[in-house]
């Protein structure tokens, strides 16, 4: 006789993500870190995000709560990592990070700049790459913190170009700068300081840094795994090996490891979750919120039907699959929000969620605008609900 595995219905999966991604009032973050480690990673493609991800999930405080991690005590940290893309980690948690999925990304680069560099033929090699890499870094132990172009002012090797495609239809002659010091921090020998400008700036400077401390590869994908399934379970293979970028055999790797237990699904199918992670998980109390562009609690699944109408996903997605600023109703995206040119944040419901869900988000709503204050924020990746808002 075959065993039963307990089951998890959709709307519990709702409750846990809002506990476990500390979105419901009563489960809130007490800082950016936490915050952070809450969802494993914040999406820092777009520089606003960080902030206003944490935001979300923080009790109080404002931008300078979530600028004195990342800049001061250096507790929260940008990493090119998972799928390619940038996050921000606890300074805890990124040498996994690093590890099981930077590494190879930093390897990946490499090879690619190498490669052009060759097939350039003006002579530049690795140990020309050496060489400007070695003067970059010298530049930002003499002269402090630095912007791309600073850089590229001080160290001659950075204002090389290069050829891209030669005798292609793509033939292209560019810098290699911005390649240089993207593979720097890629390596994590240098990392992203202050912006010019405010919060929302993505012109980065940039400092010298140690790399983080080596963890073997299979061990970090591992652990990574279980943090990541703790945050997002019920969850599958398919869910991980999205959020991840790995290889299958790569993420079924990293599971044994962490010895996860199957349950089922209330559509029929079956998942993963943290071992001993089967009970059923209390109900918060109800919550709105707001949340960015590109927010974890919207991109930490290939299969986000429990939380997300499919009806809804052409206003609120955009043509790559990158989700815009949402507005959500204990544990279901509702809608769409937007930040007008004059600072009025708007928003739509793309269903009718009843009056106490309406109330929470107009007060939700007005809790954001006083948070940004007189910042102005457009997502990097628009979908067609928060152009329509701003039109």
């Amino acid at each position: 006789m075959s065993r039963s595995l307990p089951l998890v219905t959709a709307a519990e999966r709702r409750d846990r993500l809002g506990r476990r991604h500390c979105l419901a009032p009563s489960a809130r973050a007490a800082s950016a870190v936490l915050a952070a480690d809450a969802v494993v990673a914040l999406h820092a493609t777009d520089a606003a995000t960080v902030y206003l991800s944490a935001r979300a999930r923080l009790g109080g405080g404002g931008p300078a709560e979530v600028e004195r991690a990342l800049y001061e005590d250096v507790s929260l940290v940008r990493l090119l990592s998972m799928r390619n893309t940038l996050f921000a980690v606890s300074a805890e948690s990124a040498p996994y990070v690093d590890s099981s999925t930077a590494r190879g990304i930093a390897a990946r680069e490499r090879r690619s700049l190498l490669k052009h560099l060759a097939e350039d033929g003006g002579g530049l090699d690795a140990d020309w790459l050496a060489s400007a890499e070695a003067a970059a870094l010298d530049a930002l132990d003499t002269g402090g913190p630095a912007t791309g172009s600073q850089l590229s002012a001080a160290v001659p090797a950075l204002r090389q170009k290069i050829t891209i495609g030669r005798g292609k239809k793509y033939e292209a002659r560019t810098g290699v700068a911005t390649r240089v010091i993207r593979l720097l921090a890629a390596d994590g020998r240098i990392r992203r300081d202050r912006p010019r400008g405010t919060w929302t700036s993505s012109q980065f400077r940039w400092v010298h840094t140690l790399p983080w401390p080596s963890v073997p590869a299979a061990e970090a994908r591992a652990e990574l795994a279980r943090r990541w399934l703790r945050s997002y379970g019920p969850a599958t293979e398919a869910d991980l090996k999205w959020w991840t970028g790995w290889t299958l055999t790569e993420v079924r790797t990293a599971l044994a490891a962490v010895g996860p237990e199957e349950v089922r699904l209330d559509d029929g199918r079956t998942a993963l979750v943290s071992p001993g992670d089967t009970a059923p998980e209390p109900a918060p109390e109800p919550w709105a919120a707001l949340l960015p562009g590109l927010d974890p609690s919207g991109m930490g699944w290939a299969d986000r039907s429990f939380h997300l109408d499919p009806a809804h996903r052409p206003a609120l997605f955009d043509y790559a699959g990158n989700i815009g600023p949402t507005v959500w109703w204990n544990g279901e995206i509702i809608g769409g929000w937007a930040q007008r040119p004059d600072g009025e944040v708007v928003w739509r419901l793309l269903t009718d969620p009843g009056r106490e869900a309406a109330d929470a988000v107009a007060a939700e709503a007005a809790r954001l605008a006083d948070w940004v204050g007189a910042a102005r924020v457009t997502p990097r990746f628009r979908t067609p609900l928060e152009r329509e808002l701003t039109a």
